[in-house]
């Protein structure tokens, strides 16, 4: 597991390119037949894919966690952005199809993730923060995550958000997590963008066509920059920064959010105008 330090937004607006990316963006973390993560120290938020194919693949207990298990102190969720898969936990098992979601609270020492076929496997995204209370497994699948439907073809932007982890849906210590699909001949999300300084965000894109990018904006809202994504990058948002986004095609991303509270509506507007 490699550890991602956080910058401050006194040394952000000085950081050249690769060290913007070198700072904040998590890539290569998907290895078929393999299960890789990444530490990052805001929040203490994990994120990791687990991409199994004949094997099953277990969730270790890096040593960076100091734990006995992944999950002893941890909540997890995990989204499946590949073919139908399993998710073993202790001695339950979980069937996910593409774009469904599994909540996995703590204190669940066994957790294995399995993909039904080799030739079409799943990929399990995984995002987890530290957790004070335990709450149940729950499998949420992506026809009854709660949509809602935003943006315009005018302004580019129709988007469909599905949120599967949060207030009121499945109920978690402090994760909150969600899907948002962008429409054909869309391109820009979270636009008009936000920040929010009780809950730092972490973006997985995928479905990104391989001859297109995602142009990822962050930085505060008077001082931006942007981050050139491929399909399954991960960048990760500090609540002094927006997080916001256009591609060169439609794309979907994870949204992933830990901290103070799991309101999803709290925000700190930065209008179009103001912003530099």
């Amino acid at each position: 597991m490699r550890t991602l330090l956080m910058a401050d937004p006194v040394r952000y607006p000085r950081m050249t390119t690769q060290e913007i990316r070198d700072t904040f963006l998590v890539d290569g973390l998907f290895h078929a037949g393999a299960l890789h993560m990444a530490y990052v120290d805001l929040d203490r938020a994990v994120v990791g894919m687990a991409a199994p194919l004949e094997m099953p693949l277990e969730l270790p207990a890096s040593a960076e966690l100091r734990a006995n298990y992944f999950t002893e102190r941890r909540e997890l969720g995990a989204l499946n952005i590949g073919g139908a898969g399993v998710i073993h936990v202790g001695g339950s098992s979980y069937s996910l199809e593409n774009l469904d979601v599994l909540y996995i609270g703590r204190g669940n020492a066994d957790v294995r993730f399995e993909s039904a076929s080799a030739k079409t496997p799943a990929i399990f995204y995984l995002l987890s923060y530290p957790a004070h209370a335990s709450y149940p497994v729950t499998l949420v699948r992506k026809s009854e995550a709660q949509p809602s439907d935003l943006g315009s073809v005018k302004n580019c932007n129709r988007r469909t958000i599905y949120k599967y982890i949060h207030l009121a849906g499945a109920k978690s210590c402090q994760l909150v997590m969600g899907v948002t699909e962008l429409h054909e001949g869309s391109a820009w999300n979270t636009m008009p963008a936000h920040t929010h300084m009780r809950r730092s965000e972490v973006y997985l894109y995928f479905d990104v066509a391989d001859d297109a990018r995602v142009f990822h904006l962050m930085g505060p809202p008077q001082e931006t920059r942007h981050l050139v994504l491929e399909n399954r990058d991960v960048v990760v948002s500090p609540g002094w920064s927006i997080h916001a986004g256009m591609g060169t095609q439609a794309y979907r991303f994870c949204w992933g959010m830990g901290g103070e509270n799991q309101d999803y509506a709290d925000m700190d507007l930065a209008p179009i105008e103001t912003m530099r």
